[in-house]
């Protein structure tokens, strides 16, 4: 059965140029050409952009397209371990939400009123780490104390050490301190740990999303593999 560009862009709502991008791009396979130079596909090619678009929402524009044309160009293999690092990279976005929220749930209380700041060596002393580690959290961006305008001490106000004992946690739970700056900047935007919460829901949704996503694109790609 032959399709024109029209007929598979219609499906999808795409215009015909981007049907042609797709295949000049390698995520469609090569078309048939009519001795006059039209484009003549087949269900093969209906497949495959079906593929592509189901991968999108689960591995990223560019990821899906590097898939497609791994698979058009018979590396099978190397499709897999891309859609495997996939897959790594939400199970790894997993295991940090569930930190994230463990460490939130572990930030007990102050015994006594919190000072409005405090400095390097008690706020060291109370989580029992160096000074030297608090400062390599900072120049990481973790953290971002204040400085006393007449000392030049940094000072930690109430904030700061909700984020250095966040980071705490996240630490023995062995994170690294990108992971953790990322993690530190969401709590910030949200305002505290009260307000993440929303937060921490809308991002549960949105690895669910992906996850399901992903089993869509897995279908679609194994009906491709099967199509002739």
């Amino acid at each position: 059965m032959r399709l024109r560009p029209i007929d598979l862009a219609r499906e999808h709502g795409l215009s015909t140029q981007a049907v042609r991008n797709y295949e000049e791009a390698g995520i469609l396979p090569p078309a048939e050409r009519s001795p006059h130079g039209y484009r003549h596909y087949a269900p093969r090619h209906a497949a495959a952009l079906r593929t592509f678009l189901a991968s999108i929402p689960a591995h990223g524009h560019a990821t899906a397209g590097a898939i497609m044309r791994a698979v058009n160009g018979g590396a099978v293999e190397e499709a897999l371990r891309l859609i495997d690092e996939s897959h790594a990279q939400l199970a790894g976005d997993r295991h940090t939400l569930e930190a994230v929220e463990r460490a939130l749930r572990d930030l007990a209380p102050p015994r006594e009123p919190e000072p409005g700041v405090t400095f390097i060596g008690p706020l060291a002393r109370r989580i029992g780490v160096r000074p030297a580690t608090l400062r390599k959290w900072e120049r990481a961006g973790l953290i971002v104390p204040g400085r006393d305008p007449h000392t030049g001490y940094r000072v930690y106000t109430s904030a700061d050490v909700r984020d250095v004992l966040l980071a705490h946690q996240l630490r023995r739970g062995g994170y690294g301190l990108e992971r953790i700056a990322r993690v530190l900047e969401r709590v910030r935007a949200a305002g505290g740990p009260e307000p993440l919460q929303a937060t921490l829901r809308d991002w549960h949704d949105r690895l669910t999303a992906r996850g399901l996503a992903m089993l869509a694109g897995a279908a679609a790609l194994d009906t491709y593999l099967r199509t002739p």
